[in-house]
């Protein structure tokens, strides 16, 4: 008689509950771009390393091997490339000039603190020499380092973002639920969808100059007329991915809430947002890039404080560094339009079913 021991029992079970465990969390490392991680845990839990090894080889080394391979045929190929201003930079210059940049802001921030802490001094003196009503706060008027543009790009395409969506989403659900209005709006959408934005720029700066008047400290018009036309081309991606997702709705559910005599603010919540929320999400991650690369335009036309103005300044300064300074923001910019991506991918995750990559 054979007998076999609790352990011996215990320790598939163990081992089969951690790989169950790597398997959910394989889906949210691979939304934020550690999926190369999923091979080593499955490796440190016991699993076939050849198998594994080769996985790793496809998530990791490869694009690795990408990337260095890139790097050695621009440091090489660069300094043959002769411009007005010098060879073109390489790795190395391109890494120098973004320190010196994070340096720049560092010391902006001492001197804003500085100027701060003087102003609170004075302030106090005036007001123990019983002259409070001379006590006055100014702001801080430096000149916005480099990661003070980037937090200007990123809040004025959060806000070009966000309007498009709110234009975008309703417009397309109405489009998809009606072939009236979807009749109707369909040629107004494929003539407006192909303008650049330097096309709409000039328009919307007249608008704007117009109707915005007195603009507010933390709202400028430059900043305003970028999100105006981050929004102008970027709401149409979402637009026609919600009228594809609601016309694409198995027709048996929309029945079903006709059946039920289910109001129409009811059919959308319950039935046409969560069988469309994929596309939905689709043409928001679109829309998210198509106002990135937008956004750097309209900044450079508009004078909006953010990257695109950094860049235009830069090309105007015509000096050694500007070059190099000039790559910094190219690649900030597909960076940070990279993790817009991922971070939309995140939340198409978190709030869809059955998502395919």
């Amino acid at each position: 008689m054979t007998v076999v021991s609790q352990d011996a029992v215990i320790v598939p079970r163990t081992r089969e509950r951690l790989f169950l465990g790597i398997n959910r969390a394989a889906t949210y490392l691979d939304v934020v771009g550690l999926g190369w991680t999923v091979p080593l845990l499955r490796i440190a839990a016991g699993d076939n390393p050849r198998h594994q090894l080769i996985e790793l080889r496809r998530v990791l080394i490869i694009p690795l091997a990408g990337i260095v391979a890139f790097l050695l045929l621009w440091g090489a190929l660069a300094p043959l490339v002769k411009t007005s201003l010098g060879a073109i930079p390489g790795p190395l210059a391109v890494w120098q000039q973004a320190g010196l940049l994070y340096n720049d802001h560092v010391a902006e921030r001492a001197k804003e603190s500085v100027f701060y802490a003087r102003q609170a001094e004075r302030n106090r003196s005036l007001e123990a020499a019983g002259k409070a009503d001379q006590a006055k706060v100014r702001l801080y008027t430096g000149a916005p380092t480099y990661l003070d543009q980037i937090l200007t790009s990123l809040k004025t395409v959060a806000l070009g973002f966000i309007v498009a969506t709110l234009i975008a989403v309703p417009v397309g659900i109405m489009c998809g639920l009606s072939r009236t209005v979807n009749g109707g709006l369909n040629p107004l959408i494929q003539i407006f969808k192909p303008v650049s934005p330097l096309a709409w720029l000039p328009i919307v700066t007249m608008i704007v100059s117009a109707l915005y008047v007195t603009p507010v400290a933390w709202l400028p018009k430059s900043l305003v007329i970028s999100a105006i036309t981050v929004t102008l081309c970027s709401l149409w991606p979402t637009l026609i991915n919600t009228a594809l997702g609601v016309a694409s709705i198995d027709k048996d559910l929309v029945n079903v809430g006709k059946v039920l005599q289910l109001s129409t603010a009811t059919t959308i919540r319950k039935v046409v947002l969560p069988s469309s929320l994929p596309l939905i999400f689709t043409g928001l991650r679109l829309s998210l890039g198509v106002g990135w690369m937008v956004l750097i335009a309209a900044e450079m036309l508009a004078q909006n404080p953010g990257l695109g103005k950094f860049v235009w300044d830069e090309f105007q300064n015509g000096s050694s560094a500007s070059l190099a300074k000039i790559i910094v923001a190219v690649l900030t910019i597909g960076i940070i339009g990279f993790m817009l991506d991922r971070l939309m991918f995140a939340l198409q995750a978190a709030f869809t079913y059955g998502m395919n990559r």
